[in-house]
């Protein structure tokens, strides 16, 4: 199977979804799924079924070092 992006999280089957330990109790939160590609598939916690976005690793390395690095702080409420 090819995931792209905007495939429905259920067709990605055997995905082992992650949260951040800092997502609410009431379900708001981006999960995070490892590929057997080596691809990261990203989905709406709220809509577990609904659509997926998938990246390649060097994206998910960008985007989780720019938020180390504070690049998207002005984006914190």
């Amino acid at each position: 199977m090819t995931a792209y992006n905007g495939i429905a999280a259920a067709e990605l089957q055997n995905a082992v979804w992650q949260k951040s330990l800092r997502s609410n109790s009431r379900g708001a939160c981006v999960e995070m799924a490892k590929l057997p590609d080596g691809s990261i598939a990203m989905r709406n916690s709220r809509f577990p079924s609904g659509p997926a976005l998938v990246y390649t690793q060097a994206e998910i390395d960008a985007l989780i070092m720019g938020a180390k690095d504070g690049d998207f702080d002005n984006l914190l409420s």
